[in-house]
This record gives structure tokens, C-alpha cells and sequence, in this order.
């Protein structure tokens, strides 16, 4: 391969005049223009501009907005020409469109090849137009930036999303996912598939096909990788070729979703940012032990808190769990699903009953506590997931990201979100906590009520 990787798909899927494609890009922009934050992370499609342009174009338009300069832009998108496995760089020292030559951030490069699965292949490079497309928008939007342009062949989504992660960078670096949705179903058939698809994205389902979507295990990748992180994924448009240029008797489906990093209901503070600083972990983690080393050492059950001593974000109630491993196996947990105590009185109860009073195991002794790890989860406030049926919570599940409690009857039982790293499959998940609760695993009741929450944890 030649050191610049020249457009391969000008003059067919975007004008091959570079005064043609200002236009014709500026104008989709302009189309789409809002005031909406830049986002951290795009999904957009890479079909040709007449097709998927606007709908490419309503994420890309906020890059407009941006309040901190974008230097490097990580783009992966599936190998439709080249059959691999893994992830491919190229050694090429820049991309070019008509707009002009985009260079390759070779040292962001060099940061992923070698980890597991990822080198260097320009052969995935050299026709692919699934990351093409992508650049006239960028460089409208960005003018200079460095590129990592990234073909992903048959990988799996935790190799996807541990690159990503490498990769992930601060504000100076915008991630882009290129799939296209549903291919070739009539119009009707594919509103529904993508709805169903789409869903699947922004409740961070890393279990997408290659019939929902193309770039399907990018995709999963970056779904994961924002399950773990605590994002969210906001939909800003689906449409299908039905809507834009096209028939509708043999569509392709498109969708535009964005990561902001931040939550709203949080303020400026970033998603994957943790709530309790170093300092006020520390002292809910001191006071949890504090709570199982009294009555060990000093014999009886009581254990005095002086609330004047913590900051008003100890003294909010909320709920928590306590968990006890020893050499990492469990030993211990017991928590709260409601808040009905201040936050420090919950985690020295909490830790103090899972130390004695789990059923499941013999009270603490003064030697195990020698080497016990102490891991707290402080709760958010539950909320109901509103499903009519067992497919549409799998659907609703965010993986790693949800804890989830369901109600039956008399019968109620939880798993933390940690639990997804043991159970990464939402059937499974769901499937095995209505096991603990007493109920039937593939069983589901009109009856049935169901809340989610998410968790800080740290040990």
C-alpha cells in the first residue's frame, strides 16, 4: 500500500470535487444545525451521502458546538471487502479525501498494535469506504485533526472495547463508530427491526448481529466499553433509505446516536466520574471495618458513630451493600434497597451484619477479619423499569451498567450490577435472579414489578 491511502469511494458514494463535496456536506450541516453539546463519541452510518448524509449529518452537526479543540479522531468501522480476524491499522502515513490529506496519529497507533489481535492490515484498507465516508464530514466540522482509522473484521467485543479503551483519550478525542442498521427488508419490516435495534443501543445491549447491523461488532465493542464506564447512549435519528433517496420495496436502515459523557440529572460532572472522592471512600471503607473489628476486639455488638465528625454527603440517606471476600471468594453481603439512614450508619450496619449475621456463613472470627477485603456499592434510588413482558426488559437492561430487583408476589430478590461480570448475558441475568427470588427462570406474570438501579463501588 502507497504511504497515503487515496479515496476509494469519491465520485460514487460523495462528489470527487472538493468545492462539490464542501457544499454538498455544508448543506447537510446546515440542515441538521442545533444547539446540542459536542458529543464524545458518534455512531453514524457510512452509506452514500444521498442516502445516509442527513442522517449522518445530525450528530455530526453538533461537532460545531464543541468547547474544547478535537485533535484526534479513533474511527472504526466493519471490513465489508476483506474477510479477518481482528482488528486492522494501517501503516499508511495519512488518509485522503478531495478535501485534502488527514494524517495518521502514529503514536496512538503504535499505543494498540500488539494487543490481542490488532496489526497492521492495508489490505482491509485500500477499498474499505465504511470509515471513508466518514472524513468529509470531519474535516468540514474539525478542519485539522490526526486520524486512527480502525477496520474491524471477526472480534470480539471485550477486544474491541479494551482498544477503545487504550485509545479513549480526553477532550481532545472524538470516538466514531460507523454501521449502517438493517439491510434490504421492506420499509415496514425494517422501521421495526431498526426500532428494535436501536433500543437494544441505547440500553448499551453489546449483543447485536450483523443483520441488525453491520458494524455490529464495533459496535458491541463501544457497548460495552460504555456499560463499564456508566455512560449513556442518546438515539438522535433513525431512518432508512426509504426516507432519504431511495424505493421502499429494499431499504437500508440508519441510525445516528451520540455519547455526551455527561448526565443531565447530574450536572457537569462526567458519568464515568465518581461521586465520593478518595478521601470520603476512605472513611466509609475505615468506619466498615471499624464496625466488624469492635465487638471482635472489644466484645458486644455495639458500635458508636458521632455524626459530627462526617461531611454532609455521608450524612444523606441512602442505601448501600457491603460485601466481604476473603482471597476472593465471598464471605459476607448484605445491603439496603431503600435509603432510610444516613449514608455512614448504613455501610457500619450493613458491614457489621454481613460479618455475623449472613445467613450463609458462620459469624466472622478475629483471624479471617486479618484478611478480609471490604468492598462497598452505594446505591442510586430504584426506579420502576415499565415493560409489558419478559423480551422488552432484556430489551430495557443496560449490561454492567443495571442493578435490578424483581418483585413477585411475596417474592423479591436483587443483583448488583457487579453480578453482570459473572453473568454477562441479559437472559441469564434475568433467568438466574428470579431463580434467587423463588421463582421460575423462564417464568414471567403480568404481576410482575421490576426496578433498576446503578451503584459507585469501590474497595
Amino acid at each position: 500500500m502507497q504511504a497515503i491511502r487515496s479515496p476509494a469511494v469519491a465520485g460514487s458514494f460523495y462528489p470527487a470535487n472538493s468545492q462539490e463535496l464542501s457544499q454538498v456536506v455544508d448543506r447537510l450541516l446546515d440542515d441538521a444545525a442545533s444547539d446540542d453539546p459536542a458529543p464524545k463519541v458518534i455512531v453514524a452510518p457510512h452509506a452514500g451521502f444521498v442516502y445516509s448524509g442527513p442522517i449522518a449529518a445530525s450528530v455530526y452537526q453538533r461537532l460545531r458546538n464543541r468547547r474544547h479543540d478535537i485533535s484526534r479522531v479513533v474511527l472504526l468501522g466493519p471490513s465489508h471487502r476483506v474477510g479477518f480476524r481482528g482488528i486492522a491499522a494501517t501503516s499508511a502515513s495519512a488518509y485522503e479525501t478531495p478535501l485534502g490529506k488527514i494524517p495518521i496519529a502514529a503514536e496512538a497507533v503504535s499505543k494498540v498494535i500488539g494487543m490481542p489481535e490488532t496489526g497492521f492490515l492495508d489490505e482491509a484498507h485500500a477499498q474499505e469506504h465504511s470509515l471513508e465516508v466518514h472524513l468529509p464530514f470531519l474535516q468540514r466540522t474539525l478542519g485539522q485533526f490526526d486520524l486512527v482509522p480502525l477496520v474491524v473484521g471477526d472480534a470480539d467485543r471485550t477486544i474491541v472495547a479494551r482498544v477503545l479503551d487504550a485509545l479513549w483519550g480526553g477532550p481532545e478525542t472524538l470516538i466514531v463508530i460507523s454501521s449502517d442498521l438493517s439491510h434490504y427488508h421492506d420499509y415496514a419490516t425494517a422501521r421495526q427491526m431498526d426500532d428494535q435495534t436501536s433500543r437494544k443501543i441505547t440500553s448499551l445491549s453489546g449483543t447485536l448481529s450483523g443483520e441488525e447491523a453491520c458494524g455490529c461488532r464495533p459496535l458491541n465493542g463501544l457497548l460495552q466499553l460504555a456499560s463499564e464506564r456508566g455512560l449513556v447512549v442518546e438515539q438522535v435519528d433513525v431512518r432508512n433509505s426509504g426516507d432519504t433517496a431511495g424505493a421502499r420495496d429494499r431499504v437500508v436502515g440508519y441510525g445516528a446516536f451520540v455519547i455526551t459523557n455527561t448526565d443531565p440529572s447530574r450536572g457537569e460532572r462526567a458519568l464515568d466520574e465518581p461521586e465520593f472522592d478518595l478521601a470520603t471512600r476512605q472513611q466509609m471503607l475505615a468506619i466498615a471495618r471499624q464496625s466488624i473489628s469492635a465487638p471482635l476486639i472489644q466484645g458486644g455488638g455495639n458500635f458508636e458513630i458521632n455524626l459530627k465528625h462526617f461531611p454532609a454527603s455521608l450524612l444523606e440517606h441512602r442505601a448501600t451493600f457491603v460485601t466481604l471476600n476473603i482471597a476472593g471468594q465471598l464471605r459476607g453481603c448484605i445491603g439496603s434497597l431503600v435509603a432510610h439512614r444516613p449514608l455512614i450508619v448504613d455501610v457500619a450496619n450493613n458491614a457489621q451484619t454481613a460479618a455475623f449475621k449472613d445467613p450463609r456463613f458462620k459469624a466472622l472470627t478475629l483471624p479471617e477479619f486479618m484478611g478480609v477485603d471490604i468492598h462497598i456499592s452505594v446505591l442510586t434510588v430504584p426506579e420502576r423499569i415499565e415493560v409489558d413482558d419478559r423480551a422488552s426488559l432484556i430489551s430495557a437492561l443496560r449490561v454492567g451498567t443495571d442493578g435490578l430487583i424483581i418483585e413477585e408476589g411475596s417474592h423479591r430478590a436483587t443483583y448488583l450490577p457487579s453480578v453482570w461480570t459473572q453473568l454477562p448475558d441479559p437472559e441469564q441475568f434475568v433467568s438466574e435472579l428470579r431463580r434467587k427470588a423463588g421463582l421460575p427462570g423462564d417464568g414471567w406474570s403480568t404481576a410482575t414489578r421490576v426496578l433498576r438501579y446503578q451503584t459507585e463501588e469501590f474497595c
